[in-house]
């Protein structure tokens, strides 16, 4: 099993330069976008990337406990897309998945 874990002052290839905070383990998903282009990352920063994709999906890579992608997608769907970023937020776009269900009734 070969665990990729960024080297010191580093961070994983799905951490967006703006974002501040720091990897919380090792890269363990690969977030990809509509296209099929990704990064790999750990459960944190493909969480926070994958809430910024339209239409992204994410995968455990094999070295992964079991359910790590979907405690990713879980906790993606509670994070507003970039969140570093501050402001006021009202368009649906800028909202996280469960505000907009909770906006239409769902």
């Amino acid at each position: 099993m070969v665990v990729i874990v960024p080297p010191i002052g580093r961070r994983c290839p799905a951490a967006h330069p703006e974002d501040p905070t720091p990897c919380v383990g090792p890269a363990v998903v690969t977030v990809l976008d509509r296209f099929n282009a990704g990064a790999d990352g750990c459960e944190h920063h493909g969480a926070r990337l994958l809430a910024s994709l339209a239409g992204g999906r994410v995968y455990a890579l094999p070295h992964a406990v079991p359910g790590t992608a979907i405690r990713v997608f879980k906790a993606a769907a509670g994070i507003r897309p970039f969140c570093w970023l501050d402001g006021p937020r009202t368009e649906p776009s800028q909202l996280s998945e469960i505000e907009n269900r909770a906006r239409h009734g769902r």
